[in-house]
């Protein structure tokens, strides 16, 4: 197979991709599933091996990544329900004050994004930027870009949200390294993208905060009762320092500077990404929901509404799987990484531009994501990269999925919607932010892969 018709069936292949899911109007789904068959005929495989890479493809990614989805939506829930969200909002801006709240909702944005999916805790957390708004007379950008900064951040960048779970298990690493490398890197993006560019911004445009807007959430907890900044701070934090527990276990155990025994075993077992989000599902669900008076069939009522939004993300994530699988059994891959290791583009780089160029064509950063881990997986097998080295890649595609959130995102809408901004306003705002997000991460990201 030349390098010429191996770069057409590539090009070729995310074409048809978008053309489906823009012209067409395919879920993102099918879609997917078709451009991984078209990939496997035209590059010559046989049909009965077409249909077997399918079934291997969705069967390797989703053993991992619906299980953590899963959880992960249903702990997200308990948070959103019990007011948790609300309740680490407020708390942080109290002790920063008012003068300060822009960091405080940084960092409220960057911890609720955790458990929850960007889009309902900035709907749930909004009613707090109108009444900072309100009272202090600034513009409505001033609490609401550090907001929207934080979550993005972290919606991108740190798992257990769904778009770094999916790639971490699609090119192979441990979800303890994007966490930990998630956070160092992302913070420091969320900080430039939030309060320095907010206060920017802010003074700019003004904008007052709409008269109302009704939550879409329904409401489960009592105003007057929020559970305390401690718990939910400590039942957020439980799931990441269980996974990073069993990465650094792992890691200490392989350099031989603590011998394997049943304690390390332990360690690794309930810090798996399965046993940590069980067991940090269940004391959220306990002490955030039962403990609190909820109903038993309304906790179990939340718990089947989570996994709704979680299915459709589960199931592109498996689409995505298949065109990768689809990559390797077709020998495509390995010509493309043989090509690309004497390429001058380096890993991190590459990963980032087919997350860009899918991701602004189309709209959606999870697709944006999961089709550029699947180009990009079996690549990486040329370079020999050890887990942090992969947690960058990890890291890049979804710096590279953030980039220039337009009119086809349905993000745009929300944030333009809720803000009562016009097109132009919202792309002057929250469509910079979000590609201050991109370059940063992109920047950062070159920077830790010179310590890696």
């Amino acid at each position: 197979m030349s390098t010429p018709f191996l770069i057409f069936i590539v090009i070729s292949a995310v074409v048809l991709l978008l053309f489906m899911v823009l012209k067409l109007k395919i879920s993102a789904f099918i879609a997917l599933l078709i451009t991984a068959i078209y990939v496997g005929i035209i590059s010559g495989m046989p049909l009965k091996e077409v249909t077997t890479a399918i079934q291997d493809g969705m069967a390797g990614t989703l053993g991992f990544v619906a299980t953590v989805v899963g959880l992960g939506a249903i702990f997200g829930q308990m948070l959103e329900s019990s007011g948790g969200a609300e309740s680490l909002a407020h708390y942080l801006i109290k002790k920063f004050g008012t003068d300060k709240a822009s960091w405080a909702m940084v960092i409220t944005g960057f911890i609720v994004a955790i458990p929850v999916f960007l889009d309902v805790g900035f709907i749930i957390l909004v009613p707090i930027l109108y009444a900072l708004a309100r009272d202090s007379k600034r513009s409505l950008l001033y609490y609401g870009i550090p907001l929207l900064a934080g979550l993005a951040v972290t919606h991108s960048f740190i798992p257990p949200t769904p778009g770094p779970v999916a790639v971490a298990n699609i090119i192979n690493v441990q979800l303890g390294w994007v966490i930990l490398l998630g956070i160092i890197l992302g913070f420091p993006t969320a900080i430039i993208a939030g309060p320095v560019w907010g206060k920017y911004i802010s003074k700019k445009i003004y904008i007052v905060p709409p008269l109302e807007f009704d939550k879409t959430s329904e409401q489960t907890f009592d105003e007057n009762n929020r559970p305390s900044f401690q718990l939910i701070a400590l039942i957020i934090a439980i799931p990441l320092f269980l996974i990073l527990l069993n990465t650094f276990t792992g890691l200490a155990v392989d350099r031989e500077l603590v011998s394997q025994s049943i304690w390390t075993d332990t360690f690794e077992f309930i810090g798996h990404p399965f046993s940590a989000l069980i067991i940090a599902t269940l004391i959220a669900t306990y002490f955030l929901c039962i403990r609190r008076g909820m109903d038993k069939q309304k906790v179990l009522d939340l718990s089947t509404k989570a996994l709704g939004p979680a299915g459709i993300i589960i199931l592109i994530t498996g689409a995505g799987g298949v065109l990768k699988e689809m990559l390797v059994d077709s020998g495509i891959g390995k010509i493309m990484a043989e090509s690309m290791a004497n390429s001058a583009l380096p890993p991190i780089l590459l990963a980032w531009l087919l997350a860009a160029v899918v991701r602004v064509t189309q709209g959606s950063a999870t697709v944006a994501m999961i089709t550029a881990a699947g180009i990009i997986a079996p690549v990486l097998t040329e370079f020999d990269l050890n887990d942090p080295q992969r947690a960058l890649v990890v890291l890049s595609i979804a710096s590279g999925a953030t980039l220039l959130s337009h009119v086809n995102d349905s993000g745009f809408w929300l944030v333009g919607k809720y803000f009562g901004m016009t097109e132009k306003q919202t792309l002057q705002t929250w469509t910079v932010m979000e590609s201050i997000i991109a370059i940063c991460g992109l920047a950062f990201t070159l920077l830790a892969s010179l310590f890696f």
